[in-house]
């Protein structure tokens, strides 16, 4: 591929099969929207303009795909037409122009470089992607040349002959056109047909009939899932995990039951981290060198630093980062506070908007009260302090480098480096009162 490439992406679809007042496009597979999967994909092709065609009244649309440039498809005339939203930005193009469905997630950037190098090769008009599926019923037939391989037409399955019928090579949707007459050849396309619509599939017979070539490139069907419903969208999950899952582990990650473990298409793990069985990954989490993520963990727009250990049962949330060395156990939730080297959260603990220094130890049942209502407040634990189990510590508070705090306490103050603080109410034991009081209330109840 050496020419310039554009791409225009077909987002307008109102999806109304998926019964969401979301538009189809932005739901989400592998923690990401799928028409920012596509654009990432054409991103990858190192694509010099990206267009979008919305439908109206799609602002979260819009905002989503920025700072790419959309173009409003009003009135739902068919895919050729959709194109032609994009008329003035693909005035004056040359290259090629990709077109692309915002609803179809898994063609890869290596698939889509190979229809871009087919077109360029023969200097097609019009090249086409086409799969091969075990029931090509209901699919757009690309009928190709049997000596050259060159593409013919696209037939839609309703009007078929029996010869045609019987092909299985099936249009994919995705194309890519020689941009100089790309405009020529979509104005030329005509809505003669039942729905009335102007069909981008027509492409080919117009650039045939103008004496231009036309290739079709094979691809696997798995990519070209367009997903129009809820199930499919679980289709494409299943996918799309399958793909991170192996690409985590060719880079280096242990995966102990990879089929427990969901993944976000930017997901980022180091070398030689274990991940135990039904760890949840959200979006935008980067994990360093040599961690241990254990079981039934799930972490979110988090960092953790090389050689923790996190887990099991833990939850990092949004803006939690975890130092290298550090110890983040069971049942411990960990949210936008910084947890700093070989500092231990061992279990049963919360902590928020704070930050632990480093080799810090902080004992079982620990809280950060950190919300007053009104206002997030922050906690501030000093290198080396050691939090004794059950404590409160109501922000904004200060506890200083290497003190300790006795189990039980609740503190509200600022605590010195190197001291010790408890807050604790005065023993009172009061000899033989139990034995009285179940003396009582058998006499009260009748109960032994």
């Amino acid at each position: 591929m050496s020419l310039e490439l554009s791409v225009v992406v077909l987002a307008a679809g109102m999806g109304t099969r998926m019964k969401s007042a979301l538009p189809k496009v932005m739901h989400k597979v592998a923690g990401k929207p799928m028409v920012n999967h596509v654009i990432d994909t054409a991103a990858k092709l190192n694509a010099g303009k990206t267009m979008v065609v919305v439908g109206p009244d799609m602002p979260k649309l819009v905002e989503t795909v920025a700072p790419h440039p959309t173009f409003e498809q009003t009135d739902r005339l068919g895919t050729a037409h959709a194109v032609l939203a994009a008329r003035e930005a693909l005035a004056g193009l040359s290259g090629n122009v990709l077109v692309l469905y915002a609803d179809s997630p898994l063609f890869t950037a290596e698939t889509l470089e190979r229809l871009v190098a087919a077109r360029e090769a023969g200097d097609h008009a019009v090249a086409v992607l086409g799969f091969r599926p075990e029931d090509p019923t209901g699919y757009g037939r690309l009928v190709t040349d049997a000596t050259s391989g060159e593409l013919l037409a696209i037939v839609e399955d309703k009007e078929c002959d029996a010869d045609q019928r019987a092909i299985n090579f099936c249009n994919s949707g995705v194309m890519c056109f020689r941009a100089e007459d790309m405009l020529a050849t979509l104005e030329a396309i005509d809505n003669a047909n039942a729905k009335g619509e102007y069909y981008l599939t027509d492409a080919v017979a117009v650039a045939r009939e103008n004496g231009h070539r036309c290739v079709a490139v094979e691809v696997d069907e798995e990519e070209t899932l367009g997903v129009n419903s809820r199930a499919q969208l679980s289709v494409a999950e299943a996918i799309m995990q399958d793909r991170l899952r192996k690409a985590a582990m060719d880079d280096g990650a242990t995966l102990i039951d990879p089929a427990s473990v969901f993944l976000c298409a930017d997901t980022k793990l180091g070398r030689d981290v274990i991940v135990e069985p039904n760890v949840v990954f959200g979006p935008g989490v980067t994990v360093g060198d040599n961690v241990v993520i254990k079981a039934f963990s799930h972490l979110e727009s988090c960092v953790v630093g090389d050689a923790a250990d996190i887990g099991p049962y833990a939850r990092l949330r949004p803006g939690a980062e975890i130092g290298a060395g550090a110890k983040v156990g069971n049942f411990v939730e960990i949210k936008k506070a910084v947890v700093e080297d070989g500092a231990k959260v061992n279990h049963l603990s919360y902590i928020g908007d704070a930050r632990v220094g480093a080799k810090a130890n902080i004992g079982a049942g620990t809280i950060t009260c950190n919300y007053d209502g009104y206002r997030k407040q922050h906690t501030d634990i000093g290198a080396g302090a050691f939090i004794g189990s059950n404590s409160a510590l109501v922000a904004p508070v200060e506890i200083g480098d290497g003190a300790i705090v006795g189990a039980g306490s609740t503190i509200t103050g600022k605590v010195a480096a190197d001291a010790l603080t408890l807050t604790r109410a005065e023993r009172i034991e009061k000899a033989g009162w139990a034995a009285k009081f179940r003396e009582k209330m058998r006499a009260l109840t009748g109960k032994k």
